[in-house]
């Protein structure tokens, strides 16, 4: 009987019809040898041009755009508003709001939550400097009984039941009011729905005395619907910026979170 050579003890024969097998493995191969070039390649990539991030507040507050769009414009998820250009006082307490507890959303609260008063503030000047362009409405007005509800209650109130305008406060054009009143056109609807009922069901809160959670107390869920539906869908006109300081008159509510 003729004698087959015996294969070296270090080679495995693979068994006849592996030809996917072995196919396979040829593939790892060269796909662990080309990973390995790129490792090589970006190792002496990097030790040939170090890549240093600037020192600026632009380059600090980058997290704060994953959600609130590029610049602080707002996305087109509807519940991350828009702190592009609102007053800084408003977004100075919003941040200190979320580092003391008095609004609990967990991101926000992750990302303040060790932050001193003078980086806070830096940060709020720097969105409430910018001066850009709104994007045009989410939400299309459809005229009806809900609209008119909605408009007569932002701009006029609901005296009867103790309602006051959301204009008295926020600004005859709604744009807001220096230097701690925020606007209300410009934002999504789903925030504003958002903020209303978390200040209804007691979930956010601002500095005593609370003029906010005092009207949204006596919102109903349709004045909500109403109010929302009318604002969301108005129109940010190019020279929107907020009011001066004053210039409202009187609050009708004292209001610990705006100097009176």
């Amino acid at each position: 009987m003729k004698n087959t050579p015996r294969p070296p003890p270090c080679v495995v024969r693979p068994p006849r019809g592996t030809r996917k097998l072995r196919a396979a493995v040829r593939f790892l191969e060269r796909l662990l040898i080309a990973c390995a070039c790129a490792a090589t390649g970006s190792a002496a990539w990097a030790q040939a041009a170090p890549h240093t991030v600037p020192d600026t507040i632009a380059q600090r507050v980058a997290a704060c755009t994953v959600c609130h769009g590029k610049e602080g414009r707002a996305t087109a998820d509807g519940y991350f508003p828009r702190i592009a250009g609102k007053p800084a006082g408003y977004l100075y307490n919003q941040l200190v709001n979320f580092r003391e507890g008095r609004r609990t959303y967990p991101p926000m609260v992750n990302l303040v939550d060790f932050m001193s008063d003078a980086y806070l503030h830096e940060i709020a000047a720097y969105f409430s400097a910018l001066d850009l362009p709104y994007a045009p409405p989410q939400t299309q007005l459809v005229p009806g009984e809900a609209a008119s509800r909605g408009e007569a209650l932002v701009l006029r109130g609901d005296a009867a039941r103790g309602i006051p305008a959301c204009a008295a406060c926020h600004g005859a054009a709604l744009t807001g009011v220096a230097p701690a009143t925020p606007g209300l056109i410009g934002l999504p609807r789903d925030y504003l729905n958002g903020q209303l009922g978390a200040w209804k069901n007691k979930q956010r809160h601002a500095a005593a005395p609370d003029c906010m959670a005092q009207i949204a107390a006596k919102l109903t869920p349709d004045d909500i619907s109403a109010a929302t539906h009318w604002l969301s869908a108005q129109v940010v006109t190019a020279d929107a910026h907020p009011a001066a300081a004053g210039s409202t008159g009187p609050l009708p509510l004292a209001c610990g979170s705006v100097p009176q």
